[in-house]
């Protein structure tokens, strides 16, 4: 399963904007750091609905 969840990285921590559901306990993650002066938030928004969709439609294909 992909699940993308906002953050923020400070002080050497990540901040969640939002708490990430029916995700386990321990669960692997990757972090991709992202040049605030340069990103829409809107196309972001866009791009993470994508990556959920795809992400959708492997699971269909898994089931």
């Amino acid at each position: 399963m992909i699940k993308t969840v906002e953050g923020i990285y400070q002080d050497g921590e990540i901040h969640f904007t939002q708490l990430p559901q029916e995700i386990s306990d321990r669960s692997q993650v990757l972090v991709t750091f992202l040049d605030p002066a340069k990103i829409d938030p809107t196309k972001l928004r866009q791009l993470i609905d994508q990556l959920e969709t795809i992400a959708g439609i492997g699971q269909g294909f898994e089931d």
